[in-house]
Parts: structure tokens; sequence; C-alpha cells
């Protein structure tokens, strides 16, 4: 088109170069004239002025800006077999187009279905699109292959739009869809890019055994079409296939089902399709006529299976005084560990993550800590190739990062620099110390000196306490001036962490005091003398809200959950027997609602075993983002099933972005505009 446009423009300048003098400035006074009494030409000026305009100021001298765009698409010319075609036999499929073109990450945008074992050969080449499909053709089949967007031309990238091809082996074209979303079990966080299909048995087994019957992958909104269906009953499933055929075979692939039967069907409907003057302004509204095929709202559920398959991952000792084992799954059968090179006997204090798949074992001695390397036989259970739990026994070598004689001497190096100071203080008449100081036991604490009414203190020791007297610790505060003793319990939670609770009154100060020596770690050291005070805010400084929670059973025990950010949990409540969670001393600020239904009583949210017919626990979220103001209180009334669960997630916390939609540009209409406006500057100053 830009070449046509180009001759126009050359044959345009002969002819002008021809006329005389008097005609071209009588023509160009009134071209002036005509855009002058058109200063608001912008909206009221038609595409083809424009194009004219353009025309006829071939003429005049300056730099050529390369003519008008090619904003066209790439369309079918024809294709082999035809497009729709019936009874065919070849696997060969070319399809031809009006341009040269390119096709787009083929491997996951294109989809051929009924699924091929054998991935098909599938490549652009020139003006054609080749597919070869490498597994046997089935009988009374309608294939499709779904392009997706993938289509655009060669040159300009102009998308094509979302195409598909088809042809079946029997005398009839099969054209029902069926289309829904994928949603993760767990945040209802859109899936892009599972498969998703169709089985026209109820058998639970299939799943397992046979491919799905029609495939479709979904895109970056979760949501996904299945082309070419028959009619007929089916169940739907999502899977994220790992090895890449088409059945559920390992228990890390993502995967969804559900037991309701599908029956594709279609309506005539209308719908509303918006024509855009450009990217800002709308044309018009047309109210369009076409085949509305249904179910459109199939929503799959996704989760993972318990990662049960137990193995060693790996042994470290990244600090001098522990050894680390990491497990894939945990175990309450603890590994047997038995030193080669050392006696083993009561020379570990243990210290297990909550769920015992990552081991940490302290060593007792110093004697221990200062060897370089350790040899240990560790027995320990491990998943076998029958999936069954049995004893294996590894030799390991423990090796200090920095050997012992390379730490005494960085500990030397240390000791003769504090030297160095203390004799520079002396000799400057500056106390100092004759001997080092004393190395106490630093412990940690979790307040920063401002708690809530409903919080805890917690105290982490570096290292595990062969000692810990709770009486040395106590707490004060101060009624009418005067020190008063407040009752507190000091718990331990875990080898090295302890909790400090207390009845911790709104707007009340309290004095945490802590005797030196209260705690002694294993190697011997000790804590100093602590005092901390701990201010407690008052409830003008917090929020109220109370949720009821309706849309479920109302045996069911719901936990609601409060997120800020990116699907971060702070705080969580379970509801009472009316359906009621009340968040307490609630932190001011905004916050978004997920809830889901605790079937097992255990507090937190467990996953789908497909063998055993268990779904995920049911999640909801809550549509809007609740403002929760100090000193305010603050209700919502929450149907958990009010929404489809794919209409649930606020947007601004789904991580999961959809993608944007491919647009044909309008690049001449704002070319012939832009052309436009710099001719009535440059012959009127208008808009300068």
């Amino acid at each position: 088109m830009r070449n046509d446009i180009n001759m126009i423009c050359n044959k345009q300048k002969h002819d002008t170069a021809s006329r005389k003098m008097n005609h071209r400035m009588a023509d160009r006074r009134g071209a002036a004239h005509f855009f002058i009494s058109h200063c608001h030409f912008s909206f009221l000026i038609s595409h083809f002025s424009f194009i004219f305009l353009l025309l006829t100021s071939c003429a005049r001298m300056g730099s050529p800006d390369g003519g008008w765009y090619d904003d066209t698409p790439p369309h079918v010319v024809d294709s082999s077999p035809e497009d729709k075609g019936v009874n065919v036999t070849a696997k060969k499929v070319v399809i031809n187009f009006s341009e040269y073109i390119k096709l787009e990450d083929a491997q996951s945008k294109v989809i051929v279905s009924p699924p091929q074992i054998e991935m098909p050969e599938i490549k652009a080449t020139g003006k054609k699109i080749i597919v070869e499909l490498k597994d046997s053709l089935k009988s009374n089949t309608t294939y499709t292959i779904d392009f997706s967007d993938a289509i655009s031309d060669n040159n300009e990238g102009n998308p094509m739009g979302n195409y598909t091809y088809s042809f079946s082996t029997g005398d009839h074209i099969d054209t029902l869809e069926v289309s829904g979303y994928c949603l993760n079990a767990q945040d209802l966080e859109p899936i892009k890019g599972i498969l998703v299909g169709l089985y026209n048995t109820f058998e639970d087994s299939v799943f397992h055994k046979e491919p799905m019957m029609r495939v479709s992958r979904t895109n970056g909104d979760g949501r996904f079409t299945i082309k070419g269906v028959a009619a007929g009953t089916y169940r739907c499933f999502a899977l994220q296939d790992a090895d890449g055929d088409f059945v559920f075979g390992q228990k890390s692939e993502m995967i969804a089902f559900n037991h309701d039967s599908i029956k594709p069907t279609w309506k005539p409907d209308v719908r509303q399709d918006t024509i855009w003057r450009d990217s800002l302004h709308i044309a018009d509204i047309m109210r369009v006529g076409y085949t509305h095929f249904l179910p459109d709202d199939v929503t799959l559920l996704c989760f993972q299976e318990p990662q049960t398959d137990r193995y060693l991952i790996k042994t470290e000792r990244k600090d001098i005084d522990r050894l680390s084992l990491y497990f894939t799954y945990g175990n309450d059968t603890l590994p047997r560990l038995r030193g080669l090179n050392f006696d083993s006997d009561s020379a570990f204090v243990l210290e297990a993550s909550q769920k015992k798949d990552t081991l940490v074992y302290w060593l007792t001695d110093t004697t221990l800590v200062n060897m370089d390397t350790l040899q240990i036989e560790n027995s320990y259970l491990m998943t076998d190739t029958l999936g069954n739990l049995v004893w294996q026994t590894d030799t390991t070598e423990f090796i200090a990062k920095t050997s012992y004689a390379k730490r005494m001497k960085e500990k030397q190096k240390e000791f003769e620099k504090w030297q160095k100071e203390q004799e520079k203080k002396k000799k400057r008449n500056e106390t100092y110390d004759s001997i080092p100081p004393i190395e106490h036991l630093h412990v940690k604490f979790s307040s920063s000196g401002q708690i809530s009414p409903i919080d805890h203190i917690y105290m982490e020791a570096p290292e595990p306490l062969s000692r810990c007297d709770t009486a040395a610790v106590h707490l004060t505060s101060m009624v009418d001036s005067v020190e008063v003793s407040e009752p507190c319990e000091l718990r331990q939670i875990g080898v090295r962490r302890y909790e400090l609770m207390a009845d911790w009154q709104p707007g009340k100060e309290f004095t945490l005091l802590i005797d030196s020596a209260a705690f002694q770690g294993i190697y011997g050291l000790t804590s100093d003398k602590i005092k901390q005070s701990v201010k407690v805010r008052t409830e003008e400084d917090y929020s109220f809200l109370s949720v009821q929670v309706s849309g479920v059973e109302k045996r069911s025990q719901v936990v609601v959950q409060l997120i800020e950010g990116q699907d971060k949990v702070t705080r969580q409540e379970k509801t009472d027997s009316t359906g009621v969670a009340d968040f307490y001393y609630l932190k001011g600020g905004n916050y978004y609602m997920r809830a889901f239904v605790d079937l097992n009583g255990n507090g937190e949210w467990d996953t789908g075993v497909y063998d055993d017919d268990l779904q995920p626990e049911p999640v909801y979220y809550h549509p809007e983002k609740i403002d929760c103001k100090p000193k305010f209180e603050v209700s919502r009334q929450w149907n958990l099933t009010a929404l489809p669960r794919y209409k649930q997630k606020p947007e601004a916390i789904t991580k999961q972005k959809g993608e944007k939609q491919k647009q044909l540009r309008n690049r001449n209409l704002d070319r012939a505009k832009q052309m436009g406006k710099e001719y009535v500057r440059e012959k009127t100053g208008v808009g300068m």
C-alpha cells in the first residue's frame, strides 16, 4: 500500500510542476482559505479529506516520511485440506495467507485437539503455516488446531486475532464448545498455561490411564475454551502435564477435578462490540448477533497433592556447632545418627521444624565443635520405587567451612587487637581493661517496646539452653506511683524459644526485669541482666472488625483471614457458633478478606487427594477492600458464595494479571490527522 501511495505522489509532483505559477498559487491560497474556515478540523474532516490533502501536497519540497502504514492484518487465502473439510485422511495441513506471516511461541500457544502424544511439527514459512501430525488419525473425529493469537504479519506485526482451523475424519464437523476458568484452589489465582480436557466416561481411574479426549490451554486470565466438542455428557479435568502423556501420573502435577456432568449446547445471542475511533475515543457501539456456546463458566480449582515421597535432599555443616539434615517430607520416626570418629552418645540436641522435614542437630560438646570433620552413619526412612517407606543408611562427612586452626588464628588476632587498644588507652591515662570483657548469652526479644493487648512477647536464645530460671523473670507496673508486681508466665515453645504471657492491659506500661544468669546456653555462656520497658497501646489506637459469614452450612467452621498487600495474611480468626468472626485490637489500615472452610478443624488450609476423592478445602475472597480506621467499629455481612469464584478475588491483590489483548493499530488515521495539522500550521499559522 505504501508503494502505491508513493507512485501517486510522484505522478502528482510531475503534474504540479508543469502547471503555471499563478494557478499553483491560486490553488494553495484556496487550500489555505479552506483550512482557515475549518479551524476545528480534528473531529470534523473525514479520513478521505486528509488523504486528498496529503496527495495534493506531494509537490511541496521536503523530506519524505515513508508513506502510509500497513495496518491490514493477514487473512487466510486457502488451505489444504479445506478448513472444516470432512472425510480427511491427510496428516499434513497447509494454510496459505495473504502476506508473509510469523508464528509466535507455537509450542505453548498452538493447541491440537484431540491431544497428540507425539508432538506435531508446526512451522511458519513465507506466506504459509505447515502442521504435520505424527499420531495416527482417529476415525469419525473432529480435529481442531487452535492458533490463539499467535499469528501476525511479518513486517508490521498486525495481529490476525484468534484463529482456529478444523477438519473431520468423518462426515461432519463437531462445533460445540466448553469454556470456563482454572484457579489455584488455595488463593484463587488464575492459572496460566494449564491443560484442560474432557472425558466422556465417569470412571475415576480414566484420569490415570487414558489421555483426555479434547483439550485446551488457559490464557493469562485462567480462561479456557475447548473447541470441536460433540454432543454428549462429559467430565472436565485440568492437568499441569509434566511428562506430556495427558494423564495424571505424578503427584507433583497440579490437577483439578469434579463430578459435575457437562452437556455442551448453544443458543443465539447478542453482544455489544465497541468500535474505536482511536485509542481514547469510541466511534460506535454495535449490537452483533453470535452463537453463544454453553457452559461458559466451568470453574476448576487446581491443587497439588501432598508431596509425601520422602528422601534426603542435602546435609550441611553451615555453622561449626550444628549439623543440618533436609528432607522432602517429615516423619515422626526420626533418623538414627551414630558417630564413626567420635562418641555420639548424648552428643546432640535436636531442633526440628514444625513438619520435621528440617532437622538441626546441635553439638553439645565443644570438643566436637572444634573437630574439623565429623563422620556419621545416618539411618533414616525414605520412599522406595514402590512408594513404601524403607530404611536407608548413608555415611556422611560433615566438614567445617573454616578449620579449627584458622578460627583460633582469627580469635588470636582479635585478642591482640583488643590488647593494643587497651595499651593505647593506658598510655593516654584513659580507663582501660586488664582482662577481656565477659562474653554473655545474647537473648533477642520480639517486642520493640510497644505491643497490642493481645500480643505475646517471644524470647530467642542463640543456642539451646541448658538452664532457664523462670523465677528470675519479673514483670512490674506502676500503680499510683507505686511499683507493683504483675503475674506472668514464661513458657518454652522450642529448644531456643520462649513465650512470655501476661495480662497486657490497654494503655498500661510494664517493666520486664530478668536477673543475670537467668539463662545458660549449652556452651556455658549465661545471660546478662535484662531490663526492658513494655508499653501497651490504648484501645483508641485500634479498630474493631466483625464479620458475619453466610453461604455455607451453619455447622461449618470457617477461618477468616485479613490480608495486606500481595496475599500476606496478617490476622485470622475462626467463626463462632453463629458464624461471626471478631477481630479485636486491629491495627488501622486497609484490608482484604479471604476465608476457607476448615473441614478437619486443624486451623490450616488443606489440599486435596484425587484417589481419595478429596477436594481441597474451599477458599473464598471478599471482593472489596475494607477500610478499618482507629477508634471505629466496622462490620461486614459476607455471603461466601454470592459471586462465582472466578469473580471474587480483587484485582489489586491478584498476582497473575491477564494478558493485554493484541489490537490492530489505526496509525494511518493518526498520520492523516497529524499531516493535516502540520499543513494548516504551515499555511495559516493556526496552532503555532
